[in-house]
């Protein structure tokens, strides 16, 4: 990936050396419409979720553990298993602060979906482009300098067997170089919903029962490697690990082996590589 995260983030205003624009069409205006938009959302979604909890626990008999462990203020990288669409909707109502995602650009394609996309504030990732990811990334990390939650499906997509997948090394690379506290999150019993597009439905034989369990937050540490990459690829298997441990043992997909091997050589102690948070 080279020194990308040297890239500067800045504005054209900066980098030109002239003054900003005034007036009420002037980008400054702009941005103030939106951080006052940004406020308005953030009041409908405590608003919405007292509400919006009650009937999830009745029709999803959702049960959220570990609310103990996300901080009340701070930047914060929410990582998460994936296995059905409405996985970011259910995760959000569950988390105390509002989280913004980063998705596929796909999403915001799409009629109905796309407009809730863009309004939850989501992040679009262009995966058929590695320079576009290394500018959501950028975009992600701007977001935890500004002390929000930034929630990401570090597969990168949904598993279709239910298991955990190989996941992309980006995640370790944003929660290293921005230092954030990481939220390791899983979630389950979303697998026998409908709607869940080409990865299909798995039947189930009673009411649904989702879970989205919360747990102990933590730092990545920097560790040897002969290479960059392989150093990002190590890091966010222990993440994955991490969430691993969260799940019963039939979603832990090629992670399981991995957290059997640890709990018997380690009886169950924390790698040195992960700083506990706060």
């Amino acid at each position: 990936m080279g020194s990308w995260w040297l890239i500067p983030l800045t504005n054209a205003s900066r980098s030109s050396g002239t003054e900003p624009e005034q007036g009420p069409h002037s980008p400054i205006a702009d941005t103030g419409r939106s951080l006052a938009w940004c406020q308005v959302k953030v009041l409908l979604f405590h608003l919405a979720r007292p509400v919006l909890l009650p009937v999830l626990r009745l029709l999803l008999g959702l049960r959220i553990e570990g609310l103990e462990h996300v901080p009340l203020k701070g930047p914060v990288l929410m990582v998460a298993n994936h296995l059905h669409n409405a996985d970011p909707v259910l995760l959000m109502a569950a988390y105390p602060r509002p989280i913004r995602f980063i998705a596929k650009k796909e999403l915001f394609g799409l009629p109905l979906i796309g407009w809730i996309v863009r309004q939850t504030g989501a992040v679009s990732v262009d995966r058929s482009s590695p320079v576009r990811e290394v500018r959501t990334l950028h975009q992600a990390e701007q977001l935890l300098a500004e002390g929000r939650i930034v929630g990401i499906f570090a597969e990168g997509t949904r598993s279709v067997t239910g298991g955990l997948q190989e996941a992309h090394p980006g995640v370790a690379m944003l929660a290293l170089h921005s230092g954030a506290l990481i939220l390791p999150t899983a979630i389950f019993g979303t697998e026998v919903l409908p709607f869940n597009g080409r990865k299909g439905r798995r039947r189930g034989k009673s009411r649904p029962r989702v879970t989205v369990r919360i747990g102990p937050p933590f730092r990545l540490q920097p560790i040897a490697a002969p290479h960059r990459h392989q150093a990002f690829v190590e890091l966010t298997d222990i993440i994955m690990m991490e969430i691993a441990r969260l799940l019963p043992p039939r979603y832990r997909g090629i992670y399981a082996e991995r957290i059997d091997s640890i709990h018997s050589s380690r009886a169950g102690v924390r790698p040195g590589h992960l700083e506990s948070g706060p």
